[in-house]
């Protein structure tokens, strides 16, 4: 029989290293400590559990002002270390952070790692709200010790300009994104605007705004998704497998939905198949303890959603990070097998004809990877978890023949010990960078390939006949030229004004023979089907003959040209319209 209650929001902090995620996080812990609410704040595995009394206590009038009939229980804080925690927070078709808080340096504006965090989101279709931190280091800032907004109007006008043309300027680049954003006290619509909250985890101003925000979001807006069957069977997801001194492999674990006891089997997402345990012992933080100090664990014999705690169970060695966790009955192993590694499936891709081979460390990570590649037309060929093996680099070099583009590992936290003449590898632990460096490898290819095909084509060249230095007047003529513009090769026809003249069949610098000379070269050329004082005269400006079709080509090819070479197109296809008003269009 099921019993639908309301289960807390699961929050989730992103941001650039050093924006200040860890510290809002434990200026809220430390705020909920000093509101001295009985029990008022529990630590669960990677997250921070504050009551909604608390949350009523911290913010005062604040909350009553929103005259909201509140039915969640409280808060729950995932606090990840960085995006590839956030990416594990996973479930099918979404991701169990209900809302995230994108936490932004107001002195430094929007980072790298603040963008990837953002483009994540973005994917995953999970609403944000942004923290503004360290609004006490706007130089001449006074801490004020009421609510934010007493705070702001406490300051001087120079520090409250100051502090405006910050904020704007991260209003600014939000809109760039495609946000539109406000001051939280300014938002005329939050489903339309993201809500910036200006805050400091050192002073603690706009801590108790942004609880204020978040509750109120989530009782307005995501109340229905909130429900859950708390008699249910467990539903969760790895954050983390670890080798834990006198336990062996342990996961860490966020429930979403129902119920986990200790003796439940459970059904977790393996690389190859889904592994089936049974739970041998739960563990959940003491309250208040540091989240990194393993010595104050204690067993519980039961968690219900939505919270963290580390499980321990037999036989979990391969079991990978971001994968489904499901409690179920002996009767139903084999059902719910078959939907934990369907999930896993979804995301160990091996769909497209063509494209690249992608290898992460995480499923969450590699979903978030797959999602953003796409996002940008990259084709993904297979996508699987682990290190790089030669299989991959065999896969990714099956496609060098017909598709050079794709001859290409790409490694999300994950290392290699093969290499290939023939692929490029790719790796990185920021997934913008791994996406830009691809982006990079592959314009490069490109330009190379295009470069090569602008070499077969007759080439833009200038040159003019060199007076006084006429070896030879016919069969074959040699005299010496200066190249004005582009590149001379032998072989190449040339014309003058428009008209055909002949063929270079050999060029000499100093005596020796060439094949090529560059612009501003003196060299001695050799030219059939021409006579020096009848085609060609001393002092005449030559130019190379450029067949239609290959003109057509180089026009594709233009961004390969320099200006002068552009110009020398130009003039030539002038020549070639006297007669022909259509050539080369």
């Amino acid at each position: 029989m099921e019993n639908i209650m309301i289960r807390q929001p699961v929050i989730v902090t992103v941001g650039h290293v050093d924006a200040g995620k860890t510290s809002l996080l434990d200026k809220i812990r430390g705020t909920a400590v000093s509101a001295k609410e009985a029990g008022g704040i529990t630590q669960c595995i990677g997250c921070s559990h504050v009551p909604l009394s608390t949350v009523r206590s911290i913010c005062g009038d604040l909350l009553n002002a929103m005259r909201i009939d509140f039915t969640i229980p409280g808060l729950l804080f995932i606090d990840t270390p960085g995006h590839a925690a956030f990416t594990n927070l996973r479930k099918r078709g979404g991701n169990i952070a209900d809302i995230a808080i994108v936490v932004i340096d107001l002195n430094e504006g929007v980072k790298e790692q603040t963008l990837e965090a953002i483009d994540i989101l973005k994917s995953f279709k999970t609403p944000f709200i942004v923290a503004a931190t360290k609004i006490d280091l706007i130089p001449g800032w006074r801490p004020g010790t009421g609510f934010l907004l007493q705070s702001i109007d406490g300051q001087s006008d120079g520090v409250k300009g100051e502090f405006e043309t910050r904020l704007y300027k991260l209003v600014g680049r939000l809109s760039e994104l495609g946000f539109s954003s406000e001051r939280f006290d300014r938002v005329d619509d939050f489903t339309q605007q993201v809500a910036v909250i200006p805050c400091s985890a050192k002073s603690g101003e706009g801590v108790a705004e942004l609880l204020m925000v978040i509750s109120g979001l989530a009782q307005r807006y995501l109340e229905s998704s909130l429900k859950m069957n708390v008699s249910g069977n467990a539903k969760g997801t790895v954050l983390e497998v670890k080798k834990e001194k006198g336990l062996g492999t342990t996961l860490d674990v966020i429930i979403y939905d129902g119920i986990l006891r200790k003796g439940d089997c459970i059904v977790l997402g393996g690389v190859n198949k889904a592994v089936v345990s049974r739970v041998k012992a739960l563990f959940e933080p003491a309250p208040l303890a540091e989240m990194r100090d393993k010595a104050r664990f204690q067993a519980v014999d039961m968690v219900t959603a939505a919270s963290g705690v580390k499980v321990s169970a037999l036989d979990v060695d391969d079991v990978i990070a971001g994968a489904p966790l499901r409690s179920c009955s002996e009767e139903s192993i084999r059902v719910v097998e078959a939907e934990v590694q369907s999930e896993v499936s979804e995301v160990l891709v091996d769909t497209d004809k063509e494209g690249i081979v992608v290898k992460a460390d995480t499923l969450g990570s590699l979903e978030a990877l797959i999602r953003l590649l796409r996002d940008r037309g990259i084709l993904v060929k297979r996508a699987s978890i682990g290190e790089i093996t030669r299989k991959d680099f065999m896969d990714a070099e099956a496609n060098r023949e017909r598709f050079p583009l794709y001859a290409c590992v790409l490694g999300f936290n994950v290392s290699s010990s093969f290499s290939s003449a023939n692929v490029k590898l790719i790796s990185n632990n920021v997934i913008y960078r791994l996406i830009d460096e691809f982006e990079a490898w592959k314009e490069e290819v490109r330009r190379k390939m295009e470069s090569r095909d602008l070499d077969s084509l007759v080439r833009p060249c200038k040159f003019r006949i060199l007076p006084g230095y006429v070896f030879r007047q016919s069969n074959p003529a040699v005299f010496g030229v200066e190249i004005i513009v582009g590149v001379m090769k032998a072989g190449m026809p040339i014309m003058k004004e428009g008209r055909l003249i002949g063929n270079i069949k050999s060029l000499q610098l100093e005596q020796e023979s060439i094949s090529t000379a560059e612009v501003g070269k003196r060299v001695a050329v050799s030219v059939d089907q021409v006579t020096v004082g009848r085609q060609v005269n001393e002092g005449d400006i030559i130019h190379s003959f450029i067949p239609e079709d290959d003109f057509r080509k180089i026009k594709a090819l233009a961004k390969y040209l320099s200006k002068e070479e552009i110009a020398v197109v130009k003039e030539i296809a002038e020549f070639m319209r006297k007669d022909n008003p259509l050539w080369g269009i």
